[in-house]
């Protein structure tokens, strides 16, 4: 249940700009303490990147299809008295996923990862003897480095001064800011395909574990100890439940309202210009919670002469992550692979460097690249029609500052995955496609994602915590940010991290008190039973199966 609010406090206007995911959560909270909430999204549906895309009786999630940390996600449920379980059908997976290690000249090295870390183990060790040992090492190593993480992840980092407070310092010695995913991993394991195994993660951020700093060893720990999830319905279900409890409680969402700019007095956010349909409407708010991509929104909702060195030029001058080509496909009959498969490049630097080099604006297209396959109707039937299928299909790119024309690029791309698919999978689509829909970083561009970098400004080292963008941005009062553009970074569990950062210290600086939320317990989500998604009828050629 909502709570109420100080006498007068509680008619204090809040607008959440963006209906993804971090705006969501930053909702729940906020209604939670009994203030007025309106979110206001651009298009006809919640959800943002993570909203639902419907090719016939065919569905997909737009964007991530990986759920990792669900007790988190309770933690904001809990605010206004719900639980996640309750309102979400989740199926934990095993295995986790699939991973497909390209050799070059060579058999590529197959891997089901899991759970259960004496059969990991095991695995590890059939491609590698002393890694498999290694593994346990690692597994507790970042055990440790999560539990002292965990209190930076949960609160601003506003200057260097927020890092010499003790729960900082304490987790110093696991941050090795100097060391890379690649370098740390390279400690514990030998076999260049195992240092892969636990080093690709760091993707999900879109950087390279050559590049990406040592502190996100955490990522394949996180799947490791919490497990990976399908919410039946998609990740888009999640988005679905929070924009439901957050109506339940009190709170408001138009959608087809885009806002095209705040409306500034001084130094004071009073209200929103909302465009489309609704244009030259204005609405009145006290405090605007911005959720879309960082950059963008700087650039567009708030005007330059009020950023000083952080110009658009300067925005745009900053590091990106990678974008990405995508392909939904409705496919006739079940397609068999697992829920989730990744193929990692057999010249997988190289692929990388492709993509990244100059920032992106050198960057180029590999010939056999890395690519991953979401086949969530493994899992949930809900998802296609009986017997069919419906597959996401998903290959790393480099962003839009490269020259690519992807206009050109984009026929040539599709039929490169569909070979790749059928010749390294074993999965043949063609002539079984019935439904189809293609973004390019073009596309992602034209959702007011800048320069189509899918995964935000870049987690380098002098792009993260207080060299973030400001969860309150420090241009003009009244105005915050909220998602993956913002600490603690892109991806799920910390975009609801950054959502619970954001609304406490809005909530304190209207003195109502930060949202009242109950600690998420692993322990309940680990007790339930994997769903085992559908295994292939053939023996994957390689070891570690």
């Amino acid at each position: 249940m909502a709570q109420d609010a100080e006498a007068g406090t509680n008619k204090k206007k809040i607008a959440v700009v963006g209906a993804g995911p971090g705006g969501l959560a930053a909702a729940v909270l906020l209604v939670s303490r009994g203030l007025d909430v309106t979110v206001y999204e651009a298009r006809d549906r919640v959800g943002g990147r993570s909203a639902r895309i419907t090719l016939g009786e065919h569905h997909f999630d737009t964007g991530p299809t990986f759920f990792l940390m669900p007790h988190v996600l309770d933690e904001i449920f809990s605010a206004v008295g719900a639980r996640l379980t309750d309102e979400v059908d989740l199926r934990r997976l095993d295995p986790l996923y699939r991973l497909v290690i390209g050799q070059p000249g060579g058999e590529d090295i197959v891997i089901d990862p899991t759970q259960d870390t004496d059969r990991m183990a095991e695995r590890i060790g059939a491609i590698h003897e002393a890694d498999g040992r290694a593994f346990r090492r690692f597994v507790e190593h970042n055990r440790a480095k999560l539990n002292a993480a965990e209190p930076i992840l949960r609160r601003p980092i506003r200057s260097p001064l927020d890092l010499v407070k003790p729960d900082a310092v304490r987790a110093l010695p696991y941050i090795n800011p100097h060391k890379t995913v690649h370098t740390l991993s390279s400690k514990y394991f030998e076999h260049p395909a195992v240092k892969l195994a636990v080093g690709f993660q760091s993707k999900y951020l879109g950087m390279s574990p050559m590049e990406c700093p040592s502190l996100f060893t955490i990522l394949p720990f996180i799947e490791y100890e919490y497990g990976v999830w399908h919410p039946i319905g998609g990740c888009n279900a999640i988005m679905e439940a929070l924009a439901r409890v957050f109506v339940r409680a009190g709170g408001k969402i138009e959608t087809s309202s885009p806002v095209e700019s705040l409306e500034i007095e001084g130094r004071r956010v009073r209200g929103l210009n909302l465009g489309g349909a609704r244009g030259g409407e204005r609405v009145a708010c006290d405090h605007a919670v911005i959720n879309a991509d960082a950059a963008w929104a700087i650039k567009s909702l708030i005007p330059e002469r009020m950023r000083g060195r952080d110009s658009d030029r300067a925005l745009d001058n900053k590091k990106y992550s990678c974008s990405t080509y995508m392909l939904y496909l409705g496919v006739e009959g079940r397609v068999d692979l697992p829920h989730h498969t990744i193929r990692t490049a057999p010249a997988y630097e190289q692929n990388l460097d492709d993509i990244s080099r100059g920032n992106g604006s050198l960057g180029s297209l590999t010939g056999d690249p890395s690519f991953y396959v979401c086949n969530p109707s493994a899992t949930d039937p809900s998802l296609a029609p009986a017997g069919d299928s419906s597959v996401y299909v998903l290959l790393p790119t480099p962003n839009g500052k490269a020259r690519i024309d992807w206009d050109g690029e984009s026929d040539r791309l599709r039929e490169l995955l569909l070979d790749r698919i059928g010749s390294v999978l074993g999965e043949q689509f063609r002539g079984r496609i019935r439904e189809e829909k293609r973004i390019t970083p073009d596309d992602w561009r034209s959702m007011n994602i800048n320069h189509g970098a899918t995964f935000n400004l870049s987690h380098s080292l002098d792009q993260m915590l207080h060299k973030r963008p400001q969860h309150r941005l420090p241009y003009c009062d009244g105005a915050w940010l909220v998602g993956g553009g913002t600490h603690p970074g892109s991806g799920l569990p910390v975009i609801f991290l950054s959502a619970q950062i954001t609304s406490r210290m809005l909530c304190d600086e209207l003195g109502v008190g930060g949202p009242e939320m109950a600690a998420g317990d692993p322990g309940l989500f680990n007790g339930m039973e994997p769903t085992r998604s559908i295994p292939s009828a053939r023996e994957p050629e390689g070891v570690g199966v």
